[in-house]
């Protein structure tokens, strides 16, 4: 447990402390921290309109492309875990192979399938429907996060659904539900915990994500991530990249206190 511990301070609780504190300094002449002046001038800068459009933006092509994760990830879960045991461990490997691949390749491979001559628009020009403007814009910023960060999705359902006590669903047929009866009402409630896992992982992972936005959305696209990282490497302006990931910080503790609370609340009326 001690090592556990020592991992979690220092690479944790330290960190965050850090950023918390930097929130309250300004800028020095040459970037970086003047120490010597103590400031709430970052926290309003943050929710100047200009940078609130910004974090705006960025909450609803997270949210969207968590929501398109969760559509693609819970059938996918749900059909492997129906499948036979044996051919389970070889579609999970399947749903996380991607993972195999550097995020940067990844990422890339979408340009080349994306680009006005690339597979897809070749392929739609083929049957008529094309060329069509599928890079550099919003839709290629999600459709990126949304294949990246699936197979958090389907490993965080398919683990609820494995500790589904199966008796329960037999109950509710037992009792005259139809199969989309006992899903909606049995199922769907029971496994809440792996979906909002799942949804916190890609909704925190989309939020904080600059790659994507910076390759997919062509440099058009400006999400908290790329802000933060303008701030810190770009503007050199450390107290204000420490106001905006510490905004971030506090929105994901946000979303694991509602997940935590989601699943006391299933696992409570479970037992």
């Amino acid at each position: 447990m001690l090592p556990g511990l020592v991992w979690l301070v220092a690479l944790m609780v330290v960190p965050c402390l850090l950023i918390f504190a930097l929130m309250f300094f300004e800028r020095g002449i040459y970037g970086g921290i003047d120490w010597s002046a103590v400031t709430a001038e970052n926290i309003t800068r943050a929710f100047d309109p200009l940078y609130a459009t910004i974090l705006w933006d960025s909450f609803r092509i997270a949210g969207t492309a968590t929501a398109f994760a969760l559509l693609i990830g819970y059938p996918a879960a749900y059909a492997i875990s129906k499948s036979p045991e044996r051919a389970q461990t070889a579609l999970l490997f399947l749903a996380i192979l991607p993972f195999w691949t550097n995020y940067l390749i990844r990422t890339y491979a979408w340009i080349v399938l994306l680009n006005p001559a690339g597979l897809v628009n070749a392929g739609l020009a083929a049957v008529g429907l094309g060329p069509w403007p599928l890079l550099y814009n919003e839709f290629a910023v999600v459709l990126g996060l949304t294949y990246n960060y699936t197979p958090f999705v389907i490993l965080a359902i398919f683990a609820a659904l494995q500790r589904l006590d199966p008796s329960y669903a037999e109950a509710s047929r037992d009792l005259g539900a139809t199969a989309a009866t006992t899903f909606w009402r049995v199922t769907l409630p029971l496994t809440a915990p792996g979906v909002a896992a799942g949804a916190v992982f890609v909704f925190v992972l989309s939020i904080g994500n600059f790659i994507t936005p910076d390759l997919l959305g062509g440099g058009k696209m400006q999400m908290a991530g790329n802000l933060i990282y303008d701030q810190f490497l770009t503007a050199r302006d450390w107290p204000f990249g420490a106001t905006l990931s510490a905004i971030l910080i506090g929105i994901m503790l946000v979303l694991l206190f509602a997940q935590a609370l989601i699943s006391r609340r299933v696992l409570g009326e479970r037992s």
